[in-house]
């Protein structure tokens, strides 16, 4: 759990070749207002990710470091219905650039809202991200606000629509309010990123 905690705000980069030079790199993508920083900052155990209170508004990569040369990277949120369109082309160009070329990414998590899972926008997102052949790992957010019947119902259904679009990929419930599933999320990005990674698999 100290890997994630000892995390640092490093830069945000408006485009691939402001990023930074990578050893491995875990990436979150979210439909705007689905719980995307509040994750992210669960993980670190402290506010780190910015929340903020006009969803949509950023248009950044933000990179946060762990040391070693690894990184958590939280991508822009899409899909929120008050950015207008001319902002979000390029936004989306971003998006798609960073997740069909960037080599040092291991993975990518997928913040949905568990009431609202598996919209068109996250079809869209994984859809560009399966190509790559990168795991993916699917974080059902506010689980906290439903029974725990009706989360597990959706958990279910989610997993298998989600392996339909990405064969292989892992769902869970997650709640950054209750802590739910923190451990087993920490447990499948520290897989991801590894220790002591082979320094020829170690590139930009």
């Amino acid at each position: 759990m100290e890997f994630f905690r000892s995390a640092v705000f490093l830069k945000s980069v408006a485009s691939l070749e402001q990023a930074p030079a990578s050893a491995g790199e875990i990436a979150f993508a979210g439909r705007s207002n689905s719980g995307k920083s509040s994750a992210i900052n669960a993980l670190f155990g402290r506010r780190l990710a910015m929340v903020s209170r006009t969803p949509g508004r950023t248009r950044l990569i933000n990179y946060y470091a762990l040391g070693a040369g690894r990184f958590i990277v939280d991508l822009p949120g899409y899909g929120y219905a008050k950015v207008p369109r001319e902002l979000q082309a390029p936004w989306e160009e971003l998006l798609g650039g960073y997740l069909q070329k960037r080599g040092a990414l291991r993975g990518l998590a997928v913040v949905m809202d568990v009431r609202h899972p598996v919209t068109e926008l996250d079809r869209r997102m994984l859809e560009w991200f399966r190509p790559t052949g990168k795991p993916v790992h699917v974080l059902l957010t506010k689980a906290d606000k439903l029974s725990r019947e009706a989360a597990r119902r959706i958990l279910r259904r989610v997993g298998s629509e989600v392996a339909a679009l990405v064969p292989g990929a892992s769902v869970q419930l997650f709640s950054s309010l209750k802590k739910t599933g923190l451990e087993e999320a920490e447990a499948v990005f520290r897989g991801w990123l590894g220790e002591g990674a082979p320094r020829s698999d170690r590139h930009k």
